[in-house]
């Protein structure tokens, strides 16, 4: 919404423009209407088929800690092995690298730009299976959405952006509260409860534009709270960010340099079950996790109708640490546990990318420096204040030299493109010192971990045609010291550092468990039928196995071999919209040793949305329509939790200013 007497601007984001090389590698858009349908951001980018969090539960119920995304199913992680920025900035935890997908409205994201494979380059660590590149909305006037169902789901959200001069002034924020559903069905008991949430998020940033320059300074907040789905259990997490960001975005020679800092907390409460899950016994209670990230990245660009040169930098320093207390005998707590540490990650990039004609090269590499310092875990005895244990880690230093290069060749309405690319992750501080426990299955830390490191290629051809367009792919990668968490004994029974497991439970420990062999086989269509019908479908085959070591031949915890997903958008009337959603993925597996199964699952969803003005419309969604059974986890004595069951979501939009 534009103030009165405002001069009309030309918006541009203080973000360098897409460089003409990145055509050369395996690019997926997630579109703004995608994204603005969606409740929740994550769910938007499951839209690309093997794009998912760690679980199958999408982030409004799944705990905070197993929210990162990762690409190509060639290995799920809690962590994720996908780097996630927005604008330029990395929005993965400084504790965990998760993305606390809450903390980023979907109102304010105006679309996401996919990149499979490993990003070296302008991505650098983090960018294992790729990386997600967010956009920031401007210059759209404002987006208010309320809606809820009979379930006791609601949400409130909403974005504005106002204009005066050189300056814009941008405010987001949303609110949403679940009452959630019980995952546990067969085999349930008293303990089990609902998976409830609480969440809020808000955003402001201001800018300034003027005959070249754009800077923005960008602050951002979130606060969450839900049920673990059993009594006694549930997860807090808070935390900030804030970035400053001077470019010069347009023309030959481009440049941006951006500051930033992420700061998080979380609670995070476990309990043991009883066999018959009548009762919960506390086991750990993970009071305060706090965290601080900070970093800056610059990079300058020269470029013509030719090709171009971008070279860059990046830091990514975290510092943060666990605070807990354990060990729950004669009805309190008896130990407590400190641990954490600090990393910093440098690099430096060059970039380069020509056109001979039809043909597109573009390579690029980089060279980062790793250091993991100040380790510690140091555990008491709270009665006395005693240590128990007392382990301070040798600091480690990684230098990782990585590179990406592709070409690509135009045949009129037709492309082939192919690409190699080299990348690695190094470990979080969560992995490095971070203990966690899941019902009765408990996983330790390893603060030896080395960092991983991936070796891959891929390569497509596709047509862009007047009505549709379209690409088939394929790919292979070799993930080497892949971070696992390793089944190492069952409970009952007591496990270094003297940790007791229950019966029914698993220990296990995060290790570098060997390489992890990957060969799969991508593909997408999208077109329109007429000016009233649109479609899309696309689908991912991944074929991930462990080659040696003590889990060689298993496929990876998490990683469905299959998954596709389809849409169908019809515009019935000027005012009417009709759509459809569908998605499928095989069975996968919880663990490691792959001995407990999720079965496959297809969910679809609907969707009605009706104009009753210019501004106001109205939406019914009815979400997994068809109240399929969707396995979520299963433990080790086979009781299954599933995610949401069917629900009508009603809603109302106003949007002015477009």
């Amino acid at each position: 919404m534009d103030c009165q007497g405002a001069e009309e601007i030309i918006v541009t984001a203080p973000r360098l423009p897409e460089a003409a090389g990145e055509d050369v590698y395996a690019r997926v858009e997630v579109n703004a209407q995608a994204i603005e349908d969606a409740v929740r951001l994550d769910e938007a980018l499951r839209v690309v088929p093997g794009v998912a969090l760690f679980r199958r539960n999408d982030s409004a119920a799944a705990n905070p800690t197993i929210q990162g995304l990762s690409l190509r199913a060639i290995a799920p992680s809690g962590a994720g092995r996908a780097l996630v920025t927005l604008d330029g900035q990395p929005m993965n935890d400084p504790f965990g690298g998760w993305v606390i997908w809450g903390a980023l409205p979907a109102e304010t994201i105006e679309g996401a730009d996919i990149v499979r494979g490993a990003g070296a380059g302008p991505y650098g660590a983090g960018a294992l299976t790729g990386a997600v590149r967010l956009r920031e909305r401007r210059g759209q006037g404002a987006v208010l959405t309320a809606e809820g169902d009979a379930l006791g789901y609601g949400r409130l959200a909403g974005i504005g952006e106002a204009t005066s001069g050189a300056f814009s002034w941008m405010l987001g924020a949303s609110a949403q509260r679940s009452d959630g559903w019980v995952a546990v069905r067969e085999g349930r008991g008293a303990a089990d409860v609902a998976l409830a949430s609480d969440s809020f998020a808000g955003v402001t940033r201001l800018e300034w534009r003027g005959d070249d320059l754009v800077f923005a300074a960008r602050l951002g907040a979130y606060s969450e709270w839900r049920s673990a789905g059993l009594v006694g259990a549930e997860s807090r997490s808070e935390g900030s960010s804030l970035s400053f960001t001077l470019a010069d975005p347009a023309g030959p020679f481009a440049w941006r340099v951006q500051a930033w800092t992420l700061q998080s907390d979380l609670y995070n409460s476990s309990v043991a079950t009883a066999p018959d899950r009548s009762t919960t016994t506390p086991a750990s209670v993970q009071y305060e996790t706090p965290a601080l990230g900070w970093g800056g990245n610059a990079a300058i660009r020269w470029s013509d109708d030719a090709g171009g040169l971008e070279i860059g930098a990046d830091l990514r320093a975290a510092d943060g640490e666990t605070r807990e207390l354990f060990s729950f005998m004669g009805g309190a707590f008896t130990r407590s546990r400190i641990a954490g540490g600090r990393t910093l990650t440098a690099g430096v990039y060059a970039e380069s990318w020509r056109t001979f004609g039809d043909w597109l090269v573009s390579g690029g590499a980089r060279v980062d420096v790793n250091r993991a310092e100040d380790g510690e875990r140091i555990e008491r005895l709270l009665a006395t204040g005693a240590p128990t244990l007392e382990f301070l880690p040798d600091d480690t230093e990684t230098i990782a030299p990585t590179a990406r290069f592709g070409v690509r060749r135009e045949f009129g309405d037709y492309f082939v493109r192919g690409a190699a690319y080299a990348g690695f992750r190094p470990p979080t501080l969560n992995e490095l010192h971070r203990p966690f426990r899941v019902g009765n299955d408990v996983t330790e830390a390893n603060a030896l971990l080395e960092p991983e490191r991936l070796l891959g290629l891929d390569g497509a051809i596709g047509g862009e045609h007047r009505a549709w367009s379209w690409s088939v792919g394929l790919f292979a990668a070799r993930l080497e010291d892949a971070i696992v968490n390793v089944t190492l004994g069952a409970g009952p029974g007591t496990f270094p550092p003297g940790v007791f497991v229950p019966a029914g439970g698993a220990y296990r420990q995060r290790q570098n468990a060997g390489v992890i062999e990957a060969t799969g086989i991508e593909a997408e269509a999208q077109g329109a039928l007429g000016a009233t019908l649109s479609w899309r479908a696309a689908m991912s085959y991944t074929d991930a196995r462990f080659d040696g070591g003590s889990l060689d031949g298993l496929r990876p915890a998490q990683a469905a071999e299959w998954s596709a997903a389809a849409g169908l958008v019809w515009r019935a009337t000027e005012a009417t919209t009709l759509s459809a959603d569908l998605r499928y993925e095989s069975d996968r597996f919880e663990d490691d040793l792959n001995s407990r199964v999720l079965e496959a699952a297809t969910v679809l969803d609907l969707r009605a949305e009706q104009a009753l003005t210019d501004t106001v419309s109205i939406y019914a969604a009815l979400d997994n329509a068809l109240d399929a059974t969707v396995e979520t986890a299963e433990t080790a004595g086979g009781i299954e939790s599933l995610g949401p069951p069917q629900a009508l979501r009603l809603g109302v939009r106003l949007r002015t200013g477009r």
